[in-house]
């Protein structure tokens, strides 16, 4: 299988991140918990423009973060395992499950309480850790299991996006969405009438994000709307698409995502913080990640090739599936960022944290031990 530059470069700059966000959340919650506690979370209070910084990153830095898997998933789409119905219905059908059963889990035990809204926590994956504990594992990892871990990450990431708009929206502010959405409008006329230059596209994108701010629709929406239209062109690297991925690709990796992780993982942890773990509001997040993601993956997975919808890629088995589904469980970027759209009591979202770093962690952790154990075994097992 013959993989793309800009493949190779997305799944090197983010299995780098996955190293960098590991350092990241240590410091941070080292730094949460030492003698520099007070010093270090007024850092990430601080007040410009009436806002902190964290809401800076949040909803200004992480919408570049989201025009990047919008152009990932753009060239998956057009160029990549998605660019066919046979090959794309697999990691579909994975990321279907590893969406579907994690949220119900969480659903099923907070149904009608004050944690409901909790449930799209558990559905995402982070595509940075997710690929970085897969580079632990070296050249024995099959190359088909790096493209559908990556296909199935960026259509759970569409599939968080999608339920950031339609659940986590505010009040909508109709003015000012009719006015994003107008923008949005003329830039996709910009790539009907073949404008390739993206200087018009980034500017009428800053406008865009600013109305989508005060749409009550969260603005880093505007990221992935930007990105579809971005024309792709053939998808050659003189593409705008790809001009912009590639400026992207580092910046997103190596900065932004570091910075949402030092600002949103600076949680005080106290003496019994166990005890929050047993809360049903961590125990549907823990659940759902650890047990839900790798069941609705391996499951989907399995239907869709035993119904012939789809077929096992070659070199892949069913426990490097498995495995997979593990790594799926490793939420942490975006599980993050949905808890914060989702809880207003700062306990309820350091909880949440607090869950989803313990959970990831364990996902990750059996992921690799599956993985690195069936990488040994030639044996196979359908």
């Amino acid at each position: 299988m013959k993989l793309t530059r800009l493949f190779n470069e997305f799944f090197q700059s983010e299995k780098a991140g996955g190293i960098i966000l590991i350092t990241c959340t240590v410091l941070s919650l080292t730094l949460s918990n030492t003698a520099f506690q007070h010093w270090y979370l007024s850092v990430w209070s601080f007040e410009l423009a009436s806002h902190t910084l964290t809401h800076w990153i949040n909803d200004g830095l992480m919408t570049i973060f989201f025009l990047l898997i919008g152009l990932e998933l753009e060239r998956e789409i057009y160029a990549g395992e998605l660019s066919e119905i046979k090959t794309s219905l697999l990691p579909i059908m994975a990321a279907l499950g590893g969406m579907l059963l994690p949220a119900g889990i969480h659903l099923a035990i907070n149904y009608s309480s004050v944690y409901q809204d909790g449930a799209g926590i558990p559905m995402a994956t982070d595509i940075a850790f997710a690929l970085g504990v897969l580079s632990l594992l070296g050249g024995r990892v099959p190359l088909a299991l790096k493209v559908f871990l990556t296909a199935l990450a960026v259509i759970d990431d569409l599939g968080a996006i999608i339920v950031i708009a339609v659940f986590y929206a505010g009040s909508i502010d109709w003015t000012n969405l009719s006015i994003a959405l107008g923008i949005f409008a003329s830039l996709l006329v910009l790539n009907r009438l073949k404008v390739h230059n993206l200087i018009p596209y980034l500017i009428a994108g800053a406008a865009m994000w600013y109305f989508m701010l005060n749409s009550g629709v969260h603005a880093t929406i505007t990221g992935v709307l930007l990105a579809f239209a971005v024309p792709f062109g053939d998808g050659s690297s003189k593409s705008p698409s790809f001009i912009l991925q590639h400026i992207l690709h580092k910046p997103v990796a190596f900065i932004i995502v570091p910075l949402f992780a030092l600002a949103n993982t600076s949680v005080p942890i106290s003496a019994h913080w166990y005890q929050v773990l047993l809360t049903s509001n961590s125990l549907g997040i823990g659940l759902g990640l650890l047990i839900g993601k790798p069941i609705g993956i391996l499951s989907f997975s399995y239907f869709a090739i035993r119904s012939r919808l789809a077929s096992l890629p070659p070199g892949m088995n069913f426990r490097h599936m498995l495995g997979a589904g593990f790594l799926g469980g490793i939420g942490f970027t975006m599980s993050i960022f949905i808890t914060i759209l989702a809880f207003d009591e700062q306990s309820v979202i350091d909880e949440s944290k607090v869950a989803i770093m313990i959970a990831s962690l364990l996902a990750g952790t059996v992921g690799y031990l599956i993985l690195n154990a069936s990488t040994r075994k030639q044996n196979r097992w359908v």
